[in-house]
């Protein structure tokens, strides 16, 4: 689909006005949503489950924390923010039977429509607008008068004015200040858990812990390998986002620059590149999501086991000990 890129211009605050906004989760996207809503008019009902730190947390912030039934009832707009694996209970026992027609729903993440655990009836928008960051920094962002840059989809549009309500809602957490980028459901969901999977979590903490005993079983100090793999990750990272691919080269040293060139795609090799596109076919076809969903419904022993091992591993005592050293990070 040909790029499309909305600013503040092409949105209509005025079309949230006498609107009522559910936002159901108030975790960290969920709190940062709702404060960015309710400072640009907005009125807000938060739902949270009692007792919980994140229904003090809503307290705090002035929000009287309502069930999801309550805030579903009441609310023209609900925005769903629980955890993927939690949404589709959520929205069956406490949304679905409340919805009637001109109610529109949001959510910041696809997949349970993208693989259809969630299937709203036909007579409500369906809309993402999904914030290209963390709560904090969409609040901190709102705040300092600038903005995250928000993606937007329709799944169903049900009133003919889906997009508008979308921009509207990008409008009032200021992602349009930054640029909202048009999507679809489908292509935010399967490029973000590829992302997740392949680069940002999978493939950078597999790399992280096989440099680790790579130089362990060399017979190299642990304490230096956690700084050379791990902890000098983040100035590259942070360049990397700052300048790009390109700019951080041109920021380490050359001779940095010339290992990167050369031995990198003895690393990222085709057989890589090959288990990366069967990874992409497992997310399309559904066969992760239907893994995922089992592993839930049986308790989540895999899970549990593999997070088990890798708190086990090494590199986790060894930086656990070296980061005491370190006042600068938070603990």
């Amino acid at each position: 689909m040909a790029l499309k890129i909305y600013y503040d211009n092409d949105a209509d605050l005025n079309l949230l006005k006498d609107k009522t906004v559910a936002i159901i989760g108030y975790g960290i996207q969920g709190r940062g949503q709702s404060l960015c809503l309710r400072d640009s008019g907005i009125n807000v009902v938060v739902s949270e489950l009692s007792g919980t730190q994140n229904f003090k947390q809503a307290e705090e912030d002035g929000f009287s924390p309502v069930s999801a039934q309550e805030a579903a009832i009441k609310a023209d707009i609900i925005q769903v923010l629980t955890q993927d694996h939690l949404q589709a209970k959520v929205y069956n026992e406490s949304i679905k039977p409340y919805l009637k027609k001109g109610k529109v729903l949001v959510f910041s993440h696809g997949f349970n429509i993208r693989f259809k655990q969630i299937k709203p009836p036909k007579k409500v928008d369906v809309i993402m607008v999904a914030p290209k960051g963390p709560g904090a920094l969409v609040r901190r962002m709102y705040e300092e008068d600038k903005g995250v840059p928000c993606l937007l989809a329709i799944h169903q549009d049900a009133s003919g004015n889906a997009k508008a309500v979308a921009l509207a809602y990008a409008k009032a957490i200021k992602g349009t200040k930054a640029g909202v980028i048009e999507t679809t459901f489908d292509e935010e969901t399967e490029t973000d858990l590829f992302g997740e999977q392949a680069v940002l979590c999978g493939g950078v903490t597999e790399l992280i812990k096989a440099g680790f005993d790579t130089l362990i079983e060399a017979g190299y100090q642990p304490e230096i390998a956690y700084f050379e793999v791990l902890h000098e990750l983040k100035l590259i990272t942070d360049l990397i986002q700052e300048t790009g691919i390109s700019g951080m080269r041109r920021r380490v040293s050359n001779t940095a620059c010339y290992g990167d060139l050369t031995r990198g795609p003895r690393i990222i090799t085709q057989k890589t590149r090959k288990e990366m596109q069967k990874m992409l076919r497992e997310i399309k076809n559904g066969k992760f999501a239907r893994e995922w969903i089992n592993e839930n419904e049986q308790g989540r022993p895999l899970f549990n086991k593999l997070m088990e091992e890798g708190d086990k591993h090494p590199i986790e005592e060894v930086g656990k000990r070296l980061r005491e050293m370190m006042p600068w990070i938070n603990h």
